[in-house]
């Protein structure tokens, strides 16, 4: 049995928990906070088997052997690297690290422990990403993409109010592009590999977070734009162009609907029988890591790939004034 202890407290943590509950031979132990009445009420709500306030003196008992951080972006790092040298398994919600270069390093130290360490991309992992890519050949040459995530967020009405949200909260690592955008450029890397040059704006909100944004990804012979916004919301879906049809994908992070329009005029759908939102295969894959059935050097070169295109994103990205 595979032991996690949870980091964090937020709504993604609890739909970790209710994930491990669906996948064989994991389970969540403890639960982990710095305020220990809220572990142990938190340790309630998912099940766990007991709660710690005591990280430092968790990541040493012996009593779990993988650690889930699903706190602020701000904290992964430093988190997911005192678990790694306490000899533990490490599945770090996305993005892993704020830079790629702190993911290189989290991941230098995750091999000399001889340890696991995962970044927690559900849609990587999701059978409707892997629908898309089996299409992608039918596709003939890629000449454009859009790939687009828009969801406003309802705690957008507490800045628009005068507070500090963490989710939208810069030092904390929050904003628009690592929460959503992050998903447009790990669809990107994924499927069509790193850009070879990036330009970008983004929308600044109160507080000094960015809201919304856009990026030009450029490649030999193809462009995709990449948008995404937590002030907005848009049910337009992304596509894929290539000189023998399109590819329509209704919901980037998790696709279920996928329609096929080719330039014959044929047009197909494919529709993916998956829950519209579950981070179960990515625990799935996590446990297989562990469980030492595979490596995880392809995860990781994706990881970096994103990360460093993140990175240039925001090295590129002017303000919308």
């Amino acid at each position: 049995m595979l032991r996690f202890a949870t980091l964090g407290t937020s709504w993604i943590t609890t739909q970790f928990a209710e994930a491990v509950a669906r996948v064989p031979g994991v389970e969540v132990a403890v639960a982990c906070s710095r305020d220990a009445e809220r572990a142990a009420r938190f340790a309630g709500v998912i099940g766990a088997r007991s709660s710690s306030g005591d990280l430092p003196g968790l990541l040493a008992s012996g009593a779990v052997d993988a650690v889930y951080v699903g706190t602020p972006n701000s904290l992964h790092l430093a988190q997911a690297t005192d678990a790694v040298r306490a000899g533990l398994h490490v599945l770090v919600e996305k993005p892993a690290t704020l830079r790629a270069a702190d993911f290189a390093a989290l991941v230098a130290e995750a091999d000399a422990a001889g340890v696991v360490v995962l970044e927690g991309m559900r849609s990587a992992y999701d059978p409707g990403t892997a629908a898309v890519r089996a299409l992608l050949p039918r596709l003939g040459t890629l000449r454009l993409a859009s790939l687009r995530y828009c969801q406003r967020s309802s705690r957008y009405d507490l800045v628009l109010a005068g507070e500090r949200v963490n989710i939208f909260d810069p030092a904390l690592g929050g904003g628009a592009l690592n929460d959503l955008g992050v998903y447009c450029v790990s669809a990107l890397v994924d499927l069509l590999g790193e850009p070879a040059s990036v330009l970008a704006a983004s929308v600044p909100i109160a507080g000094g977070g960015d809201g919304a944004g856009a990026a030009l990804a450029s490649y030999p012979g193809l462009v995709a734009t990449l948008t995404w916004s937590k002030i907005t919301a848009s049910d337009v879906p992304s596509e894929l162009q290539g000189e023998h049809g399109t590819l329509v994908i209704d919901h980037l992070p998790a696709p279920r609907r996928l329609e096929l329009r080719l330039l014959d005029g044929t047009t197909e759908v494919v529709d993916v029988d998956a829950p519209p939102f579950t981070l179960e295969y990515e625990v799935e894959r996590f446990a297989r890591l562990c469980r030492g059935e595979d490596s995880p050097a392809a995860d990781h070169a994706r990881t970096l790939a994103a990360l460093r295109t993140m990175d240039a994103v925001r090295a590129a990205s002017v303000p919308a004034r």
